[in-house]
Formats: C-alpha cells, structure tokens, sequence
C-alpha cells in the first residue's frame, strides 16, 4: 500500500526538467522512428503490381533505386507537369534528395497518429479533462483533413497553378527545363500548407470548446477573416493574376465557414445539456 500511495504521489508532484527533459526525448524519438521507419521503406522497395483470381494486387520487392519515392516522383512528373516540361537533373545527389524528401514527406503522413498522439500525452499534465477529451476527439479527425489537404492540393491547386505558370514560356515557343529538386519543393510545400490550413476547423472548434472565445467570436469577426484569408492567398501565389489566388483563399473561407457553424453547434449542445 505505501508503495502505490508513493507512486501516486510520485505522479502528482511537479517533474523536474531533467524529467520534462528526458519524456520530451523519449516523445520525439518515437515520433522520429514512426516517420524513419516509413520513409526507410518508401527508400528502400518498390511496388510491384500482379494479377490474382483477375484482381490486381501489389507486394513491395527490394529495390533502393527503383524505389516507392521514385514512383511516386514519376506519377507526380506526369500527373502535374505540362509534357513540355523536362525535369533535370543538374548536381550529383539531386534526384536522392527529392526522393528523399518525398520518402519524409509520406512518412508524416503515415505517422501523423503517432505524432498526434504523442503530442497530446507529452501536453496532457497542462491540460484539465475537459480539454483532453477534446484534443483526444479530434485526433481522428485532424489527421483525415491533414489527408484531405494534401490531396486537395495534388489534384486541383498545384496542376492549376503549374501549368498556368508555364504557358508563358509555351507562349514563346521555349524550352522549359525544371530542376528535380525545386520541383519537388515546390509541390511538397503547396501539400504541407493545405494539409496544415484544412486544420483551421478543428482549431476554432477547440478554442470555442475550450471556452477561451465564444461560438459568436467567430461570426463577429468573419469579414476581417475573409480580408486576412485574402490576402494570404494572394501572398502564398507566385501569379498576379488573381485567379490562382482564390484556389486557396476559396477553400480557407469554406473552412472558416465549416468551422463557425461547428463552433456555434457545439455551444447549442451544451446549452442543450447543461438546461
């Protein structure tokens, strides 16, 4: 009995920070290992498709130059580039890079549960119960619209804005040539930047659940919101043409739009409740 009573007691105390320390370690290193391990094997095999009982099926086969990353830099090469583009390569070690970063970028998303996770138990001694329940119920939900995101922007913004781009040099009857390294880059950062907005309802539900603003707050404030949105679209662009710029900023004000009403639902619940 006095040993549980001193293990719980051992619990409530404040940790020291060589304790924060040590659990912040611990935390990241397993964050790291879920992400390593998956961008390992998006390095390290590729995917090989057969035929089953007429069913098409796919088994990895170890190939670290024929790899995942590689296949899915090529998908990407003809899913988003005009064909009168040429990736190049013009340094050693440039195509390992941005397969690389392809390898880490897949990694995230398989991880981000892990990553979520983590993140909530490593901030659970800040928080009361209230706000745990609530981070815990969207962990789901954040890592869908972390997907939905990415997706949002491989298939209808980065096409877009790309071929946009190099109708001009189409236009002047120009050779395009495109480094394997900035084309990836820039793809990839298009991807983490909507992954990260879609979070934007998630993020006003929780503040608004949390009760640090009311579920009016938001709807108060919506024209500056848009103006905002507006304006970040225009910034994010590389186009001054003001119609790229609403591929982003239209999904952020949808966003914002699905957040208030979810923010002004969750409080009528409660009211619901609570009378």
């Amino acid at each position: 009995m006095d040993s549980v009573d001193s293990k719980i007691s051992s619990m409530d105390r404040p940790l020291s920070i060589t304790e924060h320390l040590e659990e912040t370690r611990k935390r990241l290193l397993r964050m790291i290992i879920a992400v390593g391990a998956t961008a390992f094997f998006i390095l390290g095999f590729h995917i090989t498709p057969f035929v089953y009982n007429g069913i098409t099926l796919y088994y990895p086969n170890f190939s670290p130059f024929d790899n995942i990353a590689a296949q899915v830099t090529l998908t990407m090469k003809h899913q988003l580039l005009p064909p009168s583009v040429q990736l190049i390569q013009t340094a050693p070690g440039q195509a390992f890079f941005a397969q690389f970063y392809v390898a880490v970028l897949l990694g995230i998303a398989v991880g981000m549960p892990v990553i979520v996770r983590e993140c909530v138990a490593f901030l659970g001694p800040a928080l009361d119960r209230k706000e745990i329940q609530i981070v815990r119920s969207i962990t789901i939900p954040a890592v869908a619209l972390f997907i939905a995101g990415c997706l949002f922007s491989y298939f209808f913004v980065t096409p877009y804005i790309l071929e946009f781009l190099y109708k001009y040099g189409q236009s002047a009857e120009l050779l395009t040539f495109l480094n394997i390294v900035d084309f990836i880059t820039f793809v990839l950062q298009f991807l983490l930047a909507f992954g990260i907005s879609f979070q934007l309802p998630l993020i006003m539900y929780s503040v608004t659940a949390s009760g640090m603003v009311n579920e009016k707050f938001w709807k108060r404030n919506l024209r500056y919101a848009i103006i905002v949105i507006v304006i970040l679209g225009a910034a994010i662009t590389p186009d001054g043409s003001g119609v790229t710029m609403w591929f982003i900023s239209g999904p952020m004000i949808g966003l914002y739009l699905i957040g208030m009403i979810m923010s002004e639902r969750h409080a009528k619940q409660t009211a619901t409740l609570k009378s």
